[in-house]
């Protein structure tokens, strides 16, 4: 069983590592694919199999211990249940369906080895969700399928608006990520050893008390709730989703019709017993859910393109699943899931051919033909809508084209409040920026002990300070790529050096942290050096260079250090992270959270300026078409 359940994982990967090593060749990309998909099939109700043999008993299996210091450890872990048993099975279904069909659908596609690479690193992020065993493998997988969007939005990166939108999209994903974050620090604080989906099982089954504080919990579900609102798009994300529909129609099928906007129904699935041990967690689902059927089905209405209609579609019944787990519904939530997958992608892979299907149709009739219009339908009934007076019906429509102005709403509360303070630490004199960056350095010197007897905890707090305010630069700064780059890395260095003053045992650590960063920030910086030796960035901040397309051995090297900064699973960063999260919160919990917000928009400042420089058409092409 445990070698099916490995194979379910790797043979995702690979994939992607024999389609990124094989040529530039249709044929073999599509045999690579073809094969390897039937192979995991084999798996899949190989272990499915194995698992009804069993009972349909939880199943839990260790792989090996990735890394593990003092108290901390990290084991690859993974785990089976029917939560996990259905999303396998759907995952699978849908995943041979969209490979079959591109295998067609993208012939001649310039991007056509680009587009299986990222979905088979898609199909590994998934998989590994699925099955994660802890809080910090389901985070793992939870990153690898948000670069795998982020890629797969960008598809068609000749086009600035896809451009745009993958940012768009890749924001919301790292803002709402600090939960996801947050909880994975929350769950190593509250439940030591046993952050392990099957020991949070066991701890709170039949239980009347439960194994932490109801404050504790209540803020941990919260911080759940955020991830799973905005991976799912609900309330008040759900603007991005339709935007993300820029991508090719088989991935919209599979990311954000199928599959990936499930995966916030099924964090919350996985992580009920601790959200839902309370009310007011579950009126917070409840409402989301809510909120989310009422905005998404009055957008669906006024969408003047059919994919737009059919992710607000998938959004509204994503919404009503969220309804469903607050009211402790999780058999109906899977069985709504896996008939939710399935007509999503199915109306998403036939959307191209609607438009000629309804032009067969029409020349085939012999009288007049409607597409929908009530006056001429006399026999369909009124709609509420009818029966409302025309100026409310006026507002609603207004109010369903503008989408509930939630992107503004998100922006003006996210976004623009970081943006105007990082533009306000830009402005500031060199010789400011100097004296600080003199005065930290004297107080990394003065070292853990201190000087006067004065505590270490108040030598962390203005390096802290200022990892955030660097961060923010970083953020704001679009007319330097070098000043964002190593502001990206002076405030990891501030974060490892921050911990380490408050803790001192934990430079072992630290070092780990910082052997991640610092390889990336080399890399990232030759990267820059060869893509921009010609180029003046300063002149035109806001144009995209379309390196990836240019000079692709350069751009990829960059793509690189873009991960490693952004604490992609690939380094030790990755680990890193978590360490230092760990180890502030043990001195004290507040400290965690300027890291955390930090690590979220360093990665965000990263993708912007990889977008800028690989993304967009080459200048050749564009003076061709002037």
């Amino acid at each position: 069983m445990s070698v099916f359940l490995l194979a379910c994982v790797l043979l995702p990967l690979l994939g992607f590592l024999l389609i990124f090593f094989s040529p530039d060749n249709e044929h073999r990309i599509a045999a690579i694919s073809l094969w390897l998909t039937r192979l995991k099939g084999v798996a899949v109700l190989g272990l499915l199999t194995f698992w009804a043999a069993s009972g349909f008993e939880n199943y839990e299996y260790q792989w090996w211990v990735l890394y593990e210091h003092d108290d901390y450890q990290f084991p690859v872990l993974f785990f089976l249940d029917r939560v996990g048993a259905a999303y396998l099975f759907v995952v699978w279904t849908v995943f041979s369906a969209i490979v079959k069909y591109c295998r067609v659908y993208l012939h001649r596609e310039t991007g056509y080895k680009r587009f299986f690479q990222a979905i088979f690193g898609f199909a590994f992020g998934l998989n590994l969700i699925v099955l994660a065993g802890s809080i910090d493998m389901l985070f793992a997988g939870w990153e690898i399928v948000g670069i795998s969007s982020f890629l797969l939005i960008a598809f068609y990166r000749h086009r600035p608006q896809p451009v745009r939108n993958a940012l768009r999209a890749y924001t919301i994903y790292r803002f709402c990520d600090v939960g996801l974050l947050m909880g994975t620090w929350m769950s190593h604080l509250l439940f030591h050893d046993s952050q392990n989906f099957s020991r949070l099982l066991a701890m709170f089954e039949n239980q009347t008390i439960p194994p932490t504080g109801y404050a504790a919990l209540s803020l941990l579900s919260w911080l759940i709730i955020l991830a799973a609102s905005g991976k799912s798009a609900q309330f008040p994300f759900c603007f991005w989703l339709p935007r993300a529909m820029e991508g090719p129609t088989p991935s919209s099928a599979i990311f954000y019709g199928a599959l990936s906007i499930h995966l916030g129904v099924f964090l919350l699935l996985r992580t009920l017993p601790i959200w839902s041990y309370n009310v007011l967690p579950r009126l917070i689902v409840l409402s989301i859910g809510v909120l989310t059927v009422f905005v998404a089905s009055l957008a669906e209405k006024t969408q003047s393109n059919i994919k737009g209609q059919i992710a607000y579609a998938s959004i509204a019944q994503v919404g009503i699943m969220f309804v469903e787990l607050a009211l402790g519904l999780e058999g109906l939530v899977l069985l709504h899931f896996m008939g939710n997958a399935f007509l999503r992608c199915y109306q998403l892979l036939v959307s191209p051919s609607i438009v000629a299907h309804l032009l067969r149709v029409a020349g085939n009739v012999n009288s007049d033909f409607y597409i929908k219009n009530n006056e001429k339908l006399t026999f369909l009934p009124p709609s509420i809508r009818d029966s409302l007076p025309e100026v409310l019906q006026n507002t609603l429509y207004v109010f369903a084209l503008q989408e509930g102005q939630l992107e503004l709403l998100v922006r003006k509360i996210l976004w623009e409040p970081l943006k105007k303070l990082g533009n306000q630490i830009n402005a500031l004199s060199l010789w400011v920026k100097w004296v600080t960056a003199i005065g930290l350095l004297t107080i990394v010197v003065m070292g853990p002990t201190g000087a006067g007897g004065m505590d270490k905890t108040y030598l962390a707090m203005p390096v802290s300070l200022a990892m955030a305010l660097v961060s923010l630069s970083a953020f704001s700064n679009k007319h330097s790529p070098f000043q964002v780059w190593h502001g990206i890395t002076s405030s990891s260095v501030l974060a490892g050096v921050a911990v380490w003053l408050m803790a001192p045992h934990a430079g072992a650590d630290v070092m780990l942290f910082l052997s991640g960063i610092v390889p990336s920030w080399l890399l990232g910086l030759v990267a820059l050096r060869m893509l921009l030796r010609n180029a003046d960035f300063a002149a035109a901040p806001f144009v995209y260079r379309a390196f990836a397309e240019t000079r692709p051995g350069w751009s990829l090297i960059l793509f690189l250090g873009f991960l490693g900064l952004a604490g992609f699973p690939i380094t030790p960063a990755f680990l890193g992270e978590d360490l230092l999260l760990s180890h502030a919160s043990s001195q004290h919990p507040w400290f965690a959270l300027p890291i955390m917000v930090s690590f979220v928009i360093n990665g965000i400042a990263a993708a912007s300026i990889f977008l800028r420089l690989c993304m967009g058409r080459p200048v050749e092409l564009r003076q061709a078409n002037c």
